[in-house]
């Protein structure tokens, strides 16, 4: 990244002014911060700090549970950081993946006597968020990550919903990276995207009409077949009384013993054979006339079948087209051997409360040595590049090395040739040896937690509702658009009570926070 290589020159060109030198050290390793390995040879001073130079939009934000320091990343480096309180003993804050799922600027607490939780951001359904608070120096809270009162209101106007929130339980950092797994956009595809968008939009839009006007036709078809099974059982039960009367008549008949009596049967027979033969021709008339109805409600039913599933294709392409201009956020689980993708539709969730994320690609994933771990990499698209996108990578649980892990992984060619042409800076792909958590939903981008790490903060929390998932037949076509939902069993995540040992070192920050950083 741009600031850290600027550093290293820096640091390179201090060391030969000698102790001037090292004072000017001192003052940039403030703003700049020292990598993990030489910072772990210092004492562990974190103090609020914004990089000097222009920041970009942030892409990451990474709290390190060790340092007690949440540090925002753009496309070239780190941009702000600050110290944090995380949670206590018993109520750790989870180490983890996450995403910012909903903002508050003025947060009151439902669980800790309406305590105030100035600009809240959350990052689990359960009640784990970003937000002001105090710092006594040492993990204090119940679970959430305190941040300056300041500071969390300078960086609330920053982030946005699906913003990723790393929360390691080491410190770490961005580390560039390259390889083969990784996307690279074609321009081709993304100069296109705008023209296949309207075309296929009105793709969709013509297959949602097309639908609604075969559903109608076969609902009144339906309706006019309703009364048919009704008035055919009426004219059955009339031919059954006619021949009834018919046989009662050829009964008399063959038992009339006076010529008066003959004649009388005689005549009662003429009148019932007529009224048997009235009857069995309106029955075999309405049987005639019957069956172009039923074979109407069978037809139209068909092409209402028919019509809706091009529709669904219709809608789905045309949903695609659109996404297709979004970051787009792929997890791969080791535990499942699935591999999910996420992209905001930027609608809002019709129960309230963040945004809907398409969550139509689910599919199998073949990786090799599957009993072997991955650890725990989250690559990062970061900016444009001539060659298609630069990538970083944060680990932040330790299985294979990132490339390694890459390696072992096969990914089906069709998602990848979905997804991957028109990827976007932001976009990302999560390898974990972790199952999604059961925080996972329609309104999430991507939350695992490490089993391994305490969770005391996220286990004594209460469960979130069930997780819904919004059906893929829309992204606001023709008025189709994430209106239905229905409850799916999330992949729920095995909780670690253990808890942790020692307390943090935490220093008042040495120089005050520019009012209108970033």
């Amino acid at each position: 990244m741009k600031n850290r290589s600027t550093t290293t020159r820096s640091t390179r060109a201090m060391r030969r002014r000698g102790p001037a030198g090292i004072v000017a050290l001192a003052t940039l390793a403030l703003f700049a911060g020292a990598a993990p390995a030489t910072a772990a040879k210092q004492a562990r001073q974190v103090a609020e700090a914004v990089a000097q130079r222009v920041a970009g939009e942030p892409i990451m934000a990474i709290v390190s549970i060790k340092s007690q320091q949440i540090t925002f990343y753009d496309a070239d480096g780190w941009i702000a950081r600050a110290p944090v309180s995380t949670g206590t003993t018993g109520r750790e804050t989870p180490a983890g993946v996450f995403a910012i799922l909903e903002k508050n600027r003025e947060h009151r607490s439902s669980m800790y006597d309406d305590a105030w939780m100035p600009h809240m951001q959350r990052i689990t359904w359960n009640g784990i968020a970003l937000h002001g608070g105090p710092l006594p120096g040492y993990a204090a809270s119940h679970g959430c990550v305190r941040l300056p009162f300041g500071f969390a209101e300078n960086v609330f106007d920053k982030t946005y919903i699906g913003m990723r929130v790393i929360v390691s339980p080491e410190d770490t950092v961005p580390t560039e990276i390259s390889h083969p797994s990784l996307f690279v956009p074609k321009q081709e595809a993304i100069a296109a995207a705008p023209s296949r968008i309207g075309k296929l939009a009105a793709e969709a839009e013509e297959a949602t009409r097309a639908a609604d006007e075969a559903k109608k036709a076969a609902s009144v078809a339906a309706k006019e077949a309703t009364s048919l099974p009704a008035t055919l059982r009426k004219l059955e039960q009339q031919k059954a009384r006619a021949d009834a009367e018919l046989a009662f008549a050829d009964k008399t008949l063959a038992n009339a013993k006076t010529d008066q009596a003959r004649a009388k049967a005689e005549e009662l027979k003429q009148k019932a054979t007529a009224k048997a033969a009235d009857a069995s021709t309106q029955l075999d008339a309405a049987k005639a006339a019957a069956q172009p109805k039923r074979d109407a409600v069978a037809a139209t039913k068909e092409a209402a079948k028919a019509t809706a599933a091009r529709k669904t294709d219709a809608v789905k392409a045309a949903t695609d087209a659109k996404l297709a201009l979004e970051p787009v956020s792929v997890y791969i689980s080791r535990s499942t051997q699935k591999l999910y993708v996420r992209r905001n539709t930027h609608k809002p969730a019709p129960d309230g409360g963040g945004e809907v994320f398409d969550t139509s690609i689910e599919v199998p994933v073949t990786i090799r040595n599957p009993d072997r771990p991955l650890g725990t990499h989250i690559f990062t698209a970061m900016a444009k590049t001539d060659a298609g996108l630069r990538w970083s990578v944060v680990t932040i649980e330790n299985g294979d090395e990132a490339r390694d892990a890459l390696d072992r992984i096969t990914i089906p060619q069709e998602v990848w040739d979905r997804i991957g042409p028109t990827a976007l800076p932001r976009s990302s792909i999560v390898i974990s040896d972790e199952p999604l958590s059961a925080e996972t939903n329609y309104r999430t981008e991507f939350v695992a937690v490490l089993s391994n790490q305490p969770q005391g903060g996220f286990i004594t929390r209460k469960p979130t509702a069930p997780a819904m998932v919004a059906s893929d037949d829309g992204w606001d076509n023709g008025g189709n658009g994430f209106g239905f939902f229905y409850p799916r069993d999330p992949y729920v995540q095995p909780a670690n009570p253990r808890r942790q040992r020692g307390q943090y070192q935490y220093y008042q920050s040495t120089q005050p926070m520019p009012r209108g950083f970033w």
